[in-house]
């Protein structure tokens, strides 16, 4: 995996959900800082209404409706010995255990009320914050008995599923379960799929098939496929609870968005003006070009500028290996200052991915790049036809860097690895159970320790860890010696870890390191480490140095792959998490910098470990792009933080709970791994 700018990048990245946070984050959306608000409580952290979301900065808020077949055939018996429809009883218990607490969820079911009509379908259990067992009590209620409605049922589904406020960019999922094929005709099923998913932004329709074969696993497959989302063949009545938590959960642990809508232009002439620090939201088709620009004033242009794009695919979708994203920056007279490409890499799914290009003045101040005035980002997305044809939201980030102090001297740059190479020794210990993050946004904070979470196939996870000047991040992701499926033929799938660097700028390996592995149901482990973070690491020739320039939080995103579901016995996955912050933290870039002590002393007031003079928080600038009383480019401020690290850190018992609903349906050892 590799990041060089001007020249093609392989890199996977991607997302989960914590849970729906009831917090605002109201000081990281206007860029001005308040202060944090009391924690809230285990079961409120979720809120259904996302009342508190409508602002700009809002997290996009996700739902997800059930539509179960009820038909008449579900009363028949499946390999368990049991009615289809008691396995399907089950697998529903199954999934809602597994979500989060409050996430917003309904139940509709179609043939469980006459013998014989294409409009019977019902909503079991409006879409609202998650109960559990009223939606075991309302499917407890139904019985197989008529026909099997599907295009219809799909129509009234989508409209149970409200929109998000205007300006969000929430997903809504429809998972179908069926044991056969539609059997009214009209409407047909796949065309109501296309119809209602359009270009695949904001609906996406998974479909399950219960021991299905022939033209109703063709039409399930359809939909599926028209619809944006993925088909789960199910086999078996423990295969369907399997795959049924596996769509529900991909649903609620997407990617959760947070930004200011912006609408980028076919041309440089008429782009958007973003300011930062800011976090912006757009949209991409396949084979488009977005436009955005910014003005640079003499006071921020003596300054590091980054732009971060992240594209969001609907997980596991169709890509190609070469399907990228690609970023440009040029200045007023089109000089280009920086481009990077992400791709896929694999041909399995997809997932979140990332591209950056950062603005580094010349030390004499003579080149074109290094002048005031407007410059402009150029976004492309290059798309196989073959792949998903879905429209991609887009999390857009700009932030520049704060000055060196005056009459300061850097400290020389920092190319080795010290003893944070590849052989480092890392902690041991019994792992801490966690859940990552679904993306930046809501990146669970880690410090040095071992940590235990677990991954669906085609997620993602995120973390983040404080790194000070002068400091090194390190550390391993071991996956776990998992029960294998039996019934199928041998397949291998991949795992993969990206690091970024503060301004969300993408650290390769360097060849010291191996980020990416072939994996078969078998213990593996992936790398990744920096060189210690210096201000003069910007000048180096070497992608895997030049991102480690200043200090604040890294974030480690870990993948599994789409492919990981044909060989998985068990949902999800378990995987743990060695991590280390090598060396002591100076208090600034200076050469001659102090350290700071071992309670924090020496740091600067206000900032965590990490932010010293001339470094980032990881929860500056706000969503709005504006920092108050600025104009044009600001340095990057604490806004929001105290709130984030409210949201992010805390509610230790609201983690717990919802660890021993994710465990419930896998089993608790893992081939005796821990």
């Amino acid at each position: 995996m590799r990041s060089v700018q001007g020249r093609l990048t392989k890199r996977v990245t991607g997302g989960t959900l914590l849970a729906l946070l009831s917090v605002p984050l109201t000081a990281a959306t206007t860029g001005t800082a308040a202060a944090a608000p009391a924690a809230p409580s285990a079961p409120a952290a979720a809120s259904a209404s996302r009342a508190d979301e409508r602002g700009s900065g809002a997290l996009g808020s996700n739902s997800m409706e059930i539509v179960l077949d009820s038909s008449g055939s579900m009363a028949e018996k499946d390999d368990s010995g049991k009615s289809r429809m008691q396995s399907a009883r089950n697998a529903v218990g199954t999934l809602v255990d597994s979500l989060p607490d409050r996430y917003p969820t309904g139940l509709r079911v179609y043939g469980a009320d006459k013998a014989d009509s294409c409009t019977d379908t019902r909503l079991a259990e409006p879409v609202r914050a998650l109960e559990a067992g009223s939606i075991k009590r309302a499917v407890a209620k139904v019985e197989p008995k008529g026909e099997t409605p599907i295009g219809y049922s799909l129509k009234k589904a989508a409209a149970d599923l409200s929109r998000g406020p205007e300006h969000s960019l929430g997903r809504r999922t429809i998972v179908l379960v069926s044991d056969g094929e539609d059997t009214c005709g009209t409407p047909k099923p796949c065309e109501v799929a296309k119809e209602l998913s359009r270009d695949g932004l904001d609906l996406r329709i998974d479909a399950i098939g219960f021991q299905v074969k022939g033209k109703a696993r063709k039409q399930l497959e359809c939909i599926a496929e028209a619809g944006h989302g993925k088909y789960y063949d199910a086999p078996k009545a423990d295969d369907l609870a399997r795959e049924l938590e596996r769509a529900g959960r991909q649903s609620a642990d997407g990617y959760r968005l947070k930004g200011k809508r912006v609408t980028g232009t076919r041309s440089s002439a008429d782009a958007p003006a973003l300011r930062a620090p800011g976090q912006y939201l757009d949209t991409i088709g396949p084979g488009e070009t977005r436009w955005y620009s910014t003005e640079l004033d003499a006071r921020a242009a003596a300054k590091a500028v980054d732009f971060a794009a992240t594209g969001v695919p609907q997980p596991g979708a169709r890509v190609s290996s070469l399907d990228s994203l690609k970023l440009t920056m040029r200045s007023s007279d089109g000089s280009m200052c920086g481009d990077d490409r992400a791709m896929f890499g694999q041909n399995e799914g997809g997932t979140p991915l990332t591209t950056a290009v950062s603005r580094i003045p010349s030390e004499d101040g003579t080149r074109e790049c290094d002048k005031p005035g407007r410059y402009t980002f150029e976004l492309s997305r290059d798309t196989d036809k073959d792949s998903d044809q879905a429209r991609w939201p887009v999390e857009l980030r700009l932030g520049t860097e704060r000055a060196l102090p005056g009459g300061a001297v850097p400290a020389r740059a920092e190319t080795g690895y010290r003893n944070a190479g590849k052989d480092a020794t890392l902690p041991t210990g019994t792992p801490k159970d966690i859940e990552g993050g679904t993306g930046f946004n809501d990146a669970r904070q880690l410090k040095k320790g071992v940590w235990r979470d677990t991954l669906l196939p085609a997620e993602t996870r995120w973390y983040r860890v404080p790194v000070g000047w002068n400091q090194q991040l390190r550390y391993d992701v071991e996956f776990a010696n998992e029960p294998k499926r039996r019934e199928i033929a041998p397949s291998t799938s991949y795992v993969w870890t990206q690091m970024y660097a503060p301004g969300r700028l993408p650290v390769p390996d360097g060849l010291e390191f191996s980020p990416r592995r072939p994996y078969l149901g078998d213990p593996v482990k992936v790398s990744q480490g920096t060189v210690p973070v210096a201000w003069k690491n910007r000048a180096e020739p070497r992608s895997s140095v030049r991102p480690v320039r200043r200090g604040g939080d890294f974030y480690i995103a870990v993948t599994l792959g789409a492919g990981a579901a044909r060989i998985a016995d068990n949902a999800a996955v378990r995987v743990v998490l060695r991590v280390d912050v090598k060396g002591k933290a100076k208090q600034g870039p200076e050469h001659d910098a102090p350290f700071v002590d071992a309670k924090g002393v020496g740091a600067p007031p206000g900032r965590r470990l990490g932010e010293a003079a001339g470094g980032e928080s990881a929860r500056s600038g706000g969503a709005g792009g504006e920092a108050k009383g600025g104009s044009g480019l600001s340095p990057l401020v604490p806004a929001g933080g105290g709130a984030a690290a409210v949201l992010l850190v805390s509610g230790g018992v609201w983690y717990a709970l919802r660890r021993r609903a994710r465990v419930r349906s896998m089993n608790g050892m893992r081939g005796g791994t821990w």
